[in-house]
């Protein structure tokens, strides 16, 4: 494995669009490359633009050379994120070939294609419909981000208790992985090309594993919340065994780096 920082990047002053450019990764793509000298258009709803209807990208992506696709839609449904994800990229496929963008840039999950269910399953689908249009497409697996577990923890409670799924994970920093995301936009050369037929979807993820439920106990402990944690699986989700296996977690190529939880925890407490 390649361990090390990440977020440097190549030529300066490209126009790159980024689509989700106000959420939990797109606002640190935006800063990477505006501290790198390029152009940045911020695609979001909040800025009357709308990758699933397809308001207002014409003008968005006009004169632009890669579209960094970090965008999310408002549900962790499987039926309604792939409706999203699909749709969007579609858009984006569409509007992007006739603005002459040269590069696309998808964020996706580490293990995704091993899901039969549950938004890992849609983004795998995100994968899909990405690589199928007419834009070069380079795809980056990202383990889950440190910035996820509150909301996990968030989602789970009842009452005074939370239930997280038991899962083997790798947390990384959402600007950790913003950072490997402006360098694919940014590479000069074959590294900025699609990626040949049959070469490993790069990953990137957090320095070491660790597990969903100590994590998220620890997250409630530091931040001193009457709060206990649990493990649970839901009981009809088919890949439930996934989870505990490792099915998430890195493989023997993958880009490691910090900052680990506990240190992301000393940071925003």
């Amino acid at each position: 494995m390649t361990t090390g920082s990440t977020g440097s990047t190549g030529s300066t002053g490209s126009k790159i669009a980024v689509a989700g450019a106000t959420g939990r990764v797109g606002r640190h793509v935006v800063d990477v490359l505006t501290a790198g000298g390029h152009e940045v258009v911020a695609i979001a709803r909040s800025r009357g633009v709308d990758v699933v209807t397809g308001k207002g990208l014409a003008a968005a992506l006009a004169g632009v050379r890669c579209i960094v696709d970090v965008s999310s839609g408002p549900s962790a449904d499987e039926t309604a994120a792939r409706a999203f994800f699909t749709a969007a990229a579609r858009n984006l496929h569409a509007a992007g070939e006739r603005a002459g963008v040269s590069r696309m840039v998808v964020v996706s999950i580490i293990g995704c294609d091993r899901f039969a269910a549950g938004y890992t399953a849609a983004k795998a689908a995100h994968e899909r419909a990405a690589l199928a249009g007419p834009i070069p497409v380079r795809i980056l697996r990202a383990a889950q981000f440190h910035e996820f577990v509150p909301q996990l923890v968030a989602w789970g409670r009842q009452g005074a208790v939370s239930y997280v799924t038991p899962m083997r994970t790798q947390l990384v920093a959402a600007s950790t992985v913003a950072g490997e995301l402006a360098a694919l936009a940014t590479a000069t050369g074959p590294a900025g090309d699609a990626s040949p037929a049959g070469a490993p979807i790069p990953e990137i993820a957090g320095p070491r594993e660790e597990s969903l439920v100590a994590m998220a106990t620890l997250l409630v402990n530091r931040r001193g919340a009457a709060l206990t944690v649990e493990g649970r699986h839901a009981p009809d989700d088919p890949d439930r065994d996934l989870y505990e296996s490792g099915a998430l977690l890195p493989g023997p190529h993958a880009t490691l780096a910090g900052p680990t939880f506990a240190a992301w925890l000393d940071a925003n407490p």
